[in-house]
């Protein structure tokens, strides 16, 4: 197969585990395989460069500015943004291929789905679309907070076939572990925003998020693993006010 003018970007850290997973999906169809690295301590950088990759170490200054450091590096027509734990499935690998060689659009959305416990999520975390496709010519930035960043661009917009998936937690116990570091940064976001703590954040929202997640979205139809999405949703939720509190009183 002839590879696109395409450059797949990621930012890892001691990612030995999975990162061989969505290099080897991709390896045939990108032109270039770009790396950034925060100091890996295993063998990430070594499995990278074992496929191609073109690997830049630079410490961490939170996902949004270490993706918008990335773009700098890429050098082909297109962009592809993968994260180490998504993996592109054939559907979506053929429309890249269609949306790169005949582009009807600037950018493209991506429909994400969560692999949680060995099962593919259909309800819970839907839907997801994030926008991951787009010509370097569009000038494309990472904006947002250091935890919930996303892609923007100047230009049109478009969806494409064929989910990303997505193989974010490796246990139950690195699931929690990441709700609880995220809720921190989000609550982080939100004080150097401005925003304040409010006793009705830690009662309304998260029963909220409970029922947005289990009822609304159809949880509950992926079983016990949507419950328990439901439920991590829920913790979170509470867990970035009580942290957002947390500040609020310490600057008193």
């Amino acid at each position: 197969m002839e590879r696109l003018p395409l450059t797949v970007a990621l930012i890892s850290y001691n990612e030995e585990d999975r990162i061989e997973g969505v290099l080897k999906a991709v390896k045939d169809i990108a032109s270039e395989i770009i790396v950034l690295d925060s100091g890996s301590t295993d063998r990430t950088v070594e499995i990278a460069k074992e496929y191609g990759a073109k690997v830049y170490i630079e410490n961490w200054k939170g996902y949004r500015e270490q993706k918008n450091s990335l773009i700098k590096k890429c050098s082909q027509e297109w962009i592809l943004f993968l994260d180490c734990d998504e993996i592109p499935s054939k559907e979506l690998k053929r429309s890249i291929i269609q949306a790169v060689r005949n582009p009807k659009a600037d950018g493209y959305f991506i429909n994400r789905k969560t692999v949680y416990l060995g099962k593919i999520l259909n309800y819970a975390f839907q839907p997801d679309w994030k926008l991951r496709l787009v010509k370097r010519s569009s000038n494309p930035r990472w904006e947002g907070g250091n935890v919930h960043e996303y892609l923007v661009i100047d230009g049109k917009t478009s969806k494409i076939n064929g989910d990303l998936l997505h193989y974010s937690y490796r246990d139950i116990y690195d699931h929690f572990s990441k709700v609880l570091r995220y809720s921190k940064i989000s609550a982080e976001d939100m004080y150097t925003k401005g925003k304040k703590f409010r006793l009705r954040n830690i009662i309304i929202n998260p029963v909220s998020a409970f029922i947005k997640e289990f009822f609304i979205r159809k949880g509950f139809l992926d079983g016990i693993r949507g419950f328990i999405v439901a439920l991590s949703t829920t913790f979170y939720t509470f867990l970035k006010y009580i942290f957002l509190w947390e500040k609020n009183i310490r600057e008193r």
